[in-house]
C-alpha cells in the first residue's frame, strides 16, 4: 500500500489548511455513508480523502463548494416566480388587518379619552357591595 502524502496533494489544492478542511470534510461524509470514488484497501476514511484528491477522482471545486454548504447557516431558498401560482382576484381575497381597504369600512369607531373615562366609570360601582353576605371588615374573612 502506498502511502498517501501531503505532497501528493498540495499540486491539486495549494493551501495546506484548505487541503486539511477539503479532506475532513470528504472523510465526514465517506463516514455518512457517501459513496467512495476509489478501492478502499483496508483505509481510514481521513487516507482514503486524502487519495480521492491526490488521484482527483473528485474535483476540488466540487468539494468545496459542498463544504461552503454544509457551514452555511442560511440557505437561500428559491421564491416561486409570480406566474407560478396563480392570484386571486382582489374582491375575492379576504381582508387582512391591518391591510384591508379603508373606503369599504362603513362605520368607524372614534372614542375620545374624555368618553372612555366616562364608559369605565359608569362600569364601575360608586359604592362598596352591600348584598349583605359577607363580613363588613374585610379582615375578619380570615376568621
Amino acid at each position: 500500500m502506498a502511502r498517501v502524502t501531503v505532497e501528493d496533494c498540495v499540486d491539486k489544492v495549494q493551501n495546506r489548511f484548505e487541503l486539511v478542511l477539503l479532506a475532513a470534510h470528504r472523510a465526514r461524509n465517506i463516514a455518512n455513508g457517501s459513496p467512495v470514488t476509489i478501492d478502499q484497501e483496508n483505509d481510514k476514511n481521513p487516507v482514503i480523502a486524502l487519495r480521492e484528491i491526490a488521484e482527483q477522482a473528485i474535483p476540488p471545486d466540487d468539494m468545496r463548494e459542498s463544504l461552503i454548504h454544509s457551514i452555511q447557516k442560511n440557505v437561500e431558498v428559491d421564491e416561486p416566480e409570480a406566474g407560478a401560482a396563480p392570484v386571486l382576484a382582489i374582491e375575492r381575497r379576504a381582508p387582512i388587518l391591518g391591510r384591508d381597504d379603508q373606503s369599504s369600512d362603513t362605520q368607524v369607531d372614534v372614542l375620545t379619552e374624555e368618553q372612555l373615562l366616562r364608559g369605565l366609570e359608569s362600569m364601575t360601582p360608586s359604592e362598596p357591595s352591600s348584598s349583605g353576605t359577607g363580613p363588613a371588615n374585610p379582615r375578619e374573612r380570615g376568621r
